[in-house]
């Protein structure tokens, strides 16, 4: 009896030792990059509204005709420096707040979509088993009609890679890579 209850014991004390890494779930991997990644997030762009090299890309964009911005297009000697571009009702719903320093400077943020994370999969490291990778595609949603004034296209997934390290604390992310 004394025999069995020591392989008990021991048998015990082995397998507690033991440490099982607990598994990294799609949710919980969303989660943490969400998180650490900050998504979903506002992508903008800043329009310079007394330049006129920016007055010129937003009529070349179109965003005159389409009632977003009025243009001054002829400027007095007294009127130099001031704002070129306004911003009409149809507009509003795609501006952002901007800073006092950036309105200082003239600047309006405007919204051009909101990027976010979808279809992901986790797949664990082939040779470390603390290790997983996660894969999963940046979407755009909400796409504005200032997307004209950037060079991408929007409707084009990107997919991303990320690793993920299981310590005491539980999972971690790693630095993405590209």
């Amino acid at each position: 009896m004394k025999k069995l209850f020591f392989i008990l014991l021991l048998a015990g004390a082995t397998f507690s030792g033991c440490k099982q890494t607990p598994k990294l779930d799609n949710d919980e991997a969303l989660q943490i990059i969400n998180k650490e990644l900050n998504y979903p997030k506002v992508i903008d762009y800043d329009i310079f509204c007394s330049d006129p090299i920016h007055v010129k890309g937003l009529l070349d964009a179109g965003l005159e005709t389409e009632g977003l911005i009025t243009v001054q297009k002829t400027q007095k000697l007294k009127d130099v420096g001031n704002r070129l571009i306004q911003f009409t009702d149809k507009a509003k719903p795609y501006l952002l707040p901007t800073s006092d320093e950036d309105k200082a400077l003239d600047i309006q943020k405007v919204k051009i979509s909101d990027e976010d994370v979808s279809d992901l999969s986790v797949r664990p490291d082939s040779e470390n088993k603390n290790i997983v990778w996660v894969e999963y595609t940046l979407v755009h949603k909400n796409i504005t009609p200032f997307s004209v004034l950037i060079k991408r296209n929007l409707n084009e997934q990107v997919r991303r890679k990320v690793q993920f390290s299981s310590t005491d604390n539980g999972w971690i992310l790693q630095k993405p890579m590209h």
